[in-house]
């Protein structure tokens, strides 16, 4: 069996481009959370699925 796409990495860049997903579904940043899941993998996952969303600051009227 040919392990080439699993010895370039490329299984850790497809959990680093999932995790940019969920983190934009949590309104967090995609390139931020992609980074971060480039270094921490699996445990970047683990952080975005537990987190809570983030607040989403809501303009005020004029007055």
């Amino acid at each position: 069996m040919d392990n080439g796409f699993l010895n370039s990495g490329g299984v850790w860049l497809a959990i680093a481009l999932i995790n940019a997903g969920l983190a934009e579904q949590k309104n967090r940043s995609r390139l931020a959370w992609f980074f971060i899941s480039v270094f921490f993998g699996p445990l970047a996952t683990l952080l975005i699925v537990v987190m809570h969303p983030a607040a989403v600051a809501t303009p005020r009227g004029r007055r």
